[in-house]
């Protein structure tokens, strides 16, 4: 019962926060309310899906929480029993007889409810589990038989996983557990004040006159305490928008040696965030203090009107307190329902969705039975005046009026442009929808008269990016046949030349293909789809690009394995390649939506204007083109032709075994790469993430030092907010004083009676009175410790990542949202191990020795029996927190492998589909449910079996507690009085403990964010920008040299950038850089403004190496304008300022825009320099931006410009306007120019033309541009076709 009455607190005010999250979703407009009023299921329908045993159970399980319920109003009553017997009897010699009689009920009423626990746990759990099981099948059932329309429109895979994972865990919560506890604790209420009036009704009506108030001020307190962490959140969103904005343009801000700036103003916002910190801390003691002046006052009430009673009405000592007891016990019990409505709420709003689609009816229904199947089909397609458009662009017609006629086993192939119609043409054939107009047809069959599986089953479709599935290759090759045997999967396999490699992967045909086939490479996925498809052994081919991903040795195997297969069947080819589709029988070109030509491939060729030809000229260009370039690359790709799909495979393989309990998916690739025969140079990373990740645990281990050490500062705050929690402590105990020594008073002689019972009322309000001053100071003085710990991390790791390197912020794991959570999220999680942990450390300390001092002052005999069962309470506590909690979180977990086949056949829906293996996905799905289902159903087994016994301990130990008290009584060795405050005074310490540890936070959240954050804060950055030490030159000329530079990105060591290249670029002078993209023009700025260091060779700036000068001074010597100008979400003149470290003059920042032309447009906006650009620059144009930006790069007076590409993303206008700009400020300066267009850069003093990472050729535009057949002419050439076409 005490357990009850301090959780009340607590209970209040979790009530409070659910209300006032409804009432922020009352904000919101009308017209949602409106909707989301009527998107929810009526709580009884959540059940629709229940079988026989599942109503048994259920049954059952609302008899257990209606009995366990009771139990608690029933140990009031016994209680009340227990004080009498030994109030009237203290010195009759049978009061031992007395108490044991009690005591024995009390053991009765352990049984009892124990039993009843179970049962209301375990049916309640088992019976959520098997409804929700039920339900997942029933929505993957209903996803695959779906029409192809639906996932293009109305869902996507994404959200059919966070509906299988997510939704029905939600409904299991509203149809599981909580359904049971809500029972129990609805019938503790009646049961509660059923026994209250009956015992004693006029003090009962008293008593509930103070249970208003602590409704109220838990309300109240929850509003505020929201209002405060939305304040929280709003101070730290801006300082987020910085870290956003700093990282996400960490090139510009390093360019512009900006790091200092970002510091100060995210340092600045901070502050801000830091106050309402505290507040927040400052406010929820306040709760908590005012909760229990409130408990306490009411306390006062009830002891002063039952003494009242005692003497007025003839009530008992046992009576009062039974009342006082019961009404707690029930009125509490009410605001423990409260996170049962909010999961039934959240149930019936996740089953509206799920039902609906569950009940949603399929235009196209491959499940339907109904419609004609032949004996056999010819395999005459026929398309017949088709108007179609894609059910997501109804506005967009693919065809209108199209006609297609292909005639049995013929070869038809499919060409033209990219989006004009020829994959929907594969479409409509396999009925993954139905045309607007018009009609398909097989043998002169309409195809919706077809039923759908027959038809497909005659069917096989290879499309280009073939979809495996997460199972064996044997498994997905059998999709193309209902039980297949495994003679026939192997001439499968052989056909589609697919034997070979299958027989040499370690498990030959047991080998998993890994998620969409990452195991595999191109060519042997698609062998393994088309093994597939022959399995099926259709009278219809589709073949839909089916070797365009490949490479040229994988795509003449394919292509030797679908010749085979395509005799005699109907076949349809959709291809680029003019390899594939030069023996077709007959070629058909379509455009727009129109066939405009066909005939075979010489026929088509004979007219050398018409639309085949002239597809096949653009082909030729573009092979001629790959071909060159293939040459140069040839000493590079020392691997065989396979190699680039080999290490695409691999990469995604490493990617997709990040995560630390894949060892599996290591092994696998492992072995494979072993089995291909590659020696690949990715074979580090599967040992490069274990060892991290054993430094991040030692890391776990030394940081709780370390941060008591970030905390230093506060140790007087921490002193003073120490002492306030060993008062606030030791409440509780003195509180179980005050009861014992209220229950001898009820016992005195009337006139002392009245004296007492007023005085210990005011000391219960005295008590009332402390708790609300020392909570509250205690949480302020912590919370002050804490927000400046948080302040302090986030300051210090800001820092650290600003001066990172830039390569550092390439890596993906790096990226501004994730530095931005870790330095809101994990800096803020961190709190929690030393101010609040601190806190509550010495609060429960407090309480547990109080209560232990008192107890052994009034007997010692006694305490030692007691505190020898304490543990057992303790386990109780700690199972009621749990069971507040709810028993079935793992659920999500659990279900990992069953939603990964739902994720896998629903992002492959056209395969599914196509190959009819709906009933197969099911089979898998149901399969890799078992495990799960199984656990769940232990789980309930365990939870309840626990829950049971916890209250069976329980009532157990007060039984014999009273029992030895009463023998020790009898013997005279302690006094009635002083039994029960031993027994308070240790419970009322076990409660404070429980209650306070379940508001700490996990702690091992804390120490893997701790371990992150150090992470951060003991990274050595590679190039540090903070770093002051280096050499400075006087006067600089500019005079610059790249000597025998080799270069990688560090992201991707794999691809060479730069091979020896050298280049000098003399003072004044201005160098273009010209070449194809991705040649290494752009990297060569890179690596002047030192974003990376090269890694052989070397650069000099006037003679010195720059790795030797300061990078502070020596990055303030250029001036760089980019592509893409970032700038800050600030005023222009801000902006342009930027370049100086914000502290350019008002003339300087004139000078500046007037001679990047910026000054007449900038003076003619509303507020001139005041204007603001918006985030990323977006209330500027293109043009205006650069502008900016240039004046920006002017602003610091570099002595090296650096444009790379800045006019390229302009219009005509703009880029006249910001290339005259340009060529003002080039003037005596030192200028490298990256650029594609002409225009930019006919006027440089030299030109470089780079490709695959050296120079191939430099000088002046006028002698390049006469070399016949060089690589700038021909650029230049291809630029001037480009621009006139």
């Amino acid at each position: 019962m005490s357990m009850e009455r301090s959780s009340n607190v607590d209970i209040e005010m979790r009530v409070a926060t659910n209300s006032t999250s409804h009432a922020k979703a009352e904000d919101r407009p009308e017209k949602n309310k409106e909707d989301e009023k009527t998107n929810t299921v009526p709580f009884h329908k959540l059940f629709l899906f229940a079988d026989f045993t599942d109503m048994v159970l259920m049954l059952v399980g609302t008899i257990g929480a209606v009995g366990n319920g009771l139990g608690l109003p029933l140990m009031t009553v016994l209680f009340g029993q227990l004080i009498d017997s030994f109030g009237t009897n203290q010195n009759s010699r049978n009061l031992v007889h007395l108490v044991s009689k009690v005591s024995l009920k009390f053991i009765y009423l352990a049984v009892f409810t124990g039993v009843t626990a179970f049962l209301q746990v375990t049916f309640w759990m088992v019976t959520g589990e098997r409804q929700a099981a039920r339900i997942r099948g029933l929505y993957l059932r209903t996803i695959l038989r779906q029409d192809i329309a639906f996932f293009d429109k109305e869902t996507n895979t994404g959200e059919v996983v966070g509906r299988m994972s997510g939704d029905t865990v939600l409904i299991q919560d509203a149809m599981g557990e909580k359904v049971g506890k809500f029972i129990q604790l609805v019938s503790t209420f009646i049961g509660g004040f059923v026994v209250a009036f009956t015992k004693g009704w006029l003090l009962t009506l008293v008593m509930l006159s103070s249970i208003p108030p602590i409704v109220v001020s838990g309300g109240l307190m929850a509003l505020i305490i929201a209002k405060m962490a939305s304040r929280g959140q709003s101070a730290y969103a801006k300082a987020a928008n910085v870290v956003e904005q700093t990282i996400g343009s960490i090139r510009t801000v390093a360019s512009f040696t900006g790091e200092k700036l970002a510091i100060a103003t995210y340092n600045k916002f901070l502050v801000d965030a830091y106050k309402s910190g505290v507040h927040e801390g400052m406010t929820a003691g306040l709760g908590l203090g005012t909760a229990l002046l409130i408990l306490f006052c009411s306390y006062s009430l009830a002891i002063w009107f039952g003494g009242k009673m005692i003497l007025e009405k003839g009530y008992t000592g046992g009576q009062v307190l039974n009342v006082i007891v019961a009404v707690l016990a029930g009125s509490m019990s009410l605001g423990q329902a409260s996170p049962c409505m909010t999961a039934f709420a959240a149930g019936q709003a996740a089953a509206f969705k799920m039902f609906e689609t569950i009940n949603r009816k399929p235009e196209i229904d491959s499940c339907d039975t109904r419609g004609k199947t032949l004996d056999e089909i010819r395999g005459v397609i026929e398309l017949n005046d088709v108007y179609f458009s894609y059910p997501a662009r109804p506005d967009e017609l693919i065809f209108n009026g199209f006609s297609l006629y292909i005639p049995s086993g013929m070869t038809a192939a499919l060409v033209g442009q990219s989006g004009s119609g020829k994959s929907t043409v594969i479409s409509l054939i396999e009925r993954f929808y139905d045309p607007q107009a018009g009609e398909v047809l097989i043998d002169g069959i309409n195809l919706k008269e077809f039923q759908l599986k027959w038809i497909r089953s005659k069917i096989s479709l290879v499309s280009q990016e073939p979809v495996l599935f997460a199972s064996s290759i044997k498994d997905n090759i059998a999709y193309g046949k209902e039980n297949a045997t495994i003679e026939e999967i192997r001439a499968a396999a052989e056909v589609a030349n697919a034997a070979r490699f299958i027989d040499k992967l370690p498990k030959g045909l047991d080998t998993m293909a890994g998620e969409h086939g990452t195991q595999l490479s191109g060519g042997q996925k698609q062998r393994v789809a088309i093994a597939r498809a022959i399995l099926k052994d259709p009278r219809i081919l589709l073949l839909d690009e089916a070797t365009s991903a490949l490479d040229a040795e994988s795509e003449r195997i394919v292509q030797e394995a679908l010749d085979r297969i395509m005799a005699n069947r109907t076949t349809v080819i959709v291809a680029h390649r003019l390899s594939t589709i030069r023996n077709a029988d007959m070629i058909s070109v379509i455009h727009q939506g129109k066939i405009v030509e066909k005939g075979t491939h010489t026929e088509l060729l004979k007219d050398p204007n018409g639309a085949y030809s002239q597809l096949i000229r653009l082909q030729q260009v573009n092979a001629e083109q790959d071909r060159a370039t293939d040459d140069q690359n040839k000493p590079e790709n020392l691997l065989d032709g396979r190699q680039s799909s080999q290490r695409l495979s691999l990469k995604s393989i490493s990617r997709g075994s990040s995560g630390v309990g894949n060892s599996s998916r290591h092994s696998l690739s492992i072995s494979f790469r072993l089995a291909t025969g590659l020696n690949v140079p990715n074979g580090a990373p599967a040992n490069t993430e274990s060892s991290s990740l054993e430094k991040k645990e030692a890391a776990a281990e030394v940081s709780i030092c370390r941060l008591a050490y970030l905390n230093k500062p506060e140790v007087p705050v921490l002193l003073l907010g120490s002492i306030f929690a060993i008062i606030a402590g030791v409440v509780f105990p003195i509180f179980g004083i005050l009861l014992s020594t209220v229950i001898k008073t009820f016992y005195e002689v009337p006139h002392k009676l009245r004296k007492d019972s007023k005085f210990w009322a005011l000391m219960f309000m005295t008590l009332g009175l402390a708790s609300l001053v020392v909570y509250p100071a205690s949480t302020y003085f912590f919370s002050i410790a804490g927000c400046r710990l948080i302040q302090r991390i986030r300051s210090i790791c800001f820092e650290k990542v600003v001066h990172m390197e830039v390569g550092w912020f390439d890596e993906p794991e790096h990226s501004s949202g994730v530095i931005g959570a870790k330095l809101s999220a994990d800096a803020a999680t961190v709190r929690a191990l030393v101010g609040d942990a601190l806190g509550q450390l010495v609060q429960n300390s407090a309480s547990a020795v109080a209560g232990i001092v008192i107890a052994f002052a009034a007997s010692w005999q006694l305490s030692i029996i007691v505190l020898v069962l304490l543990p057992l309470i303790f386990v109780n506590g700690y199972i009621q927190v749990k069971f507040m909690k709810g028993f079935s979180a793992d659920a999500k977990m659990m279900y990992e492998e069953a939603s990964q086949v739902a994720t896998d056949a629903v992002g492959s829906i056209r395969t599914v589909a196509s190959f009819c293996s709906e009933e197969k996905i099911m089979q898998l799905y149901a399969k890799k449910c078992e495990g799960p289902i199984k656990a769940g159903v232990r789980q309930g087994l365990i939870s309840g079996v626990g829950f049971g016994l916890s209250f069976f301990l329980l009532f157990a130990v007060y039984g014999t507690c009273f029992y030895a008290g009463a023998r020790l009584v009898q013997d005279g060795k302690t006094t009635f009085s002083e039994v029960f405050r031993v027994f308070f005074a240790l419970t009322m310490a076990a409660v404070g403990i429980t209650q306070s540890s379940s508001i700490t936070q996990d702690s091992n959240k804390a120490r893997s964010a701790t371990a992150s954050v150090f992470e951060i804060i003991d990274r050595k950055s590679k190039i540090d920008p903070g770093d002051e030490s280096g050499e400075t030159l006087e006067n600089v000329k500019g005079e610059i040299d790249l000597h025998n530079v080799s270069f990688k990105y560090p992201s991707r060591p794999d691809i060479q950038i730069f091979k020896d290249l050298s280049l000098t670029i003399h003072s004044g002078k201005t160098v273009a850089l010209v070449g194809e993209s991705g040649s290494g023009k752009s990297t060569v700025i890179a690596l002047l403004q030192r974003f990376y260091d090269p890694d052989s060779g070397h650069i000099t700036l006037d003679g010195f190496d720059i790795q030797k000068l300061q990078l502070k001074w020596f990055r303030q010597q250029m001036g760089l304008v980019s592509q893409e100008p970032v700038l800050f979400n600030n005023t222009i003149r801000a902006n342009i300022a930027y370049g100086k470290d914000g502290e350019a003059t008002e003339t300087e920042i004139m000078t500046a825009s007037e001679l990047a032309n910026a000054h007449k447009f900038i003076s003619s906006l509303q507020q001139g320099y005041d204007t603001l650009v918006g985030e990323r620059g977006v209330q500027l144009s293109g043009g205006q931006k650069q502008r900016v930006a240039i004046a920006r790069a002017i602003v610091k007076d570099p002595k090296i410009l650096l444009l790379d590409e800045a006019t390229s993303a302009l219009d005509a206008e703009s880029e006249r306007v910001v290339q005259d700009a340009l060529d003002k400020v080039m003037v005596n300066r030192t200028t490298v120019i990256v650029a594609h267009r002409l225009s930019t850069i006919k006027n440089a003093d030299v030109i470089a033309v780079v490709k695959n990472g050296v120079i191939v050729e430099k000088g002046k535009h006028d002698s390049l541009i006469n070399i016949k057949d060089g690589f700038y002419a021909s650029l230049v050439a291809l630029n001037m076709s480009a621009a006139s076409s």
